[in-house]
């Protein structure tokens, strides 16, 4: 799927968000300045969050409450090694009314469910995205 625009994107992001089955979890693959904290906006505008995302490049995780659970955002971008993020990681992957999304997980990457959803973002030279979701 190629998309054109951050309004397309958190279109893209808000269709997930209401068609998602919690618990869940989401794995957002794609280099710095993919898009994807514009996806997790979207999704969470499509579980009913209304306040503003932001990247939680800095603090690691960001917490977001909606009408049936929670939204947990990571970005493990700066973690080689995550550490006592694994214990909090681990405690919202097993909370039945948790929506987990992680940027960078690849230093969590034995700690994540093997069915979690994986969506690959691609910068296309025009400035669109490529967004493909691994099997």
């Amino acid at each position: 799927m190629i998309l054109n625009s951050e309004a397309e994107m958190i279109s893209f992001g808000e269709q997930i968000g209401r068609s998602l089955s919690i618990p869940c979890v989401i794995e957002l693959i794609g280099d710095v300045g993919t898009g994807k904290t514009t996806i997790t906006k979207g999704i969470a505008k499509g579980l009913g969050i209304f306040e503003e995302i932001t990247s939680p490049s800095f603090t690691i995780s960001k917490r977001y409450e909606f009408k049936n659970g929670t939204l947990v955002h990571y970005d493990f971008y700066r973690l080689n090694n995550p550490g006592i993020m694994s214990e909090d990681l681990i405690e919202n992957l097993n909370d039945e009314k948790t929506v987990t999304i992680i940027e960078w997980g690849n230093s969590v990457s034995e700690i994540l469910p093997k069915n979690h959803r994986k969506f690959i973002i691609l910068l296309n030279e025009d400035g669109s995205r490529e967004i493909k979701e691994e099997k």
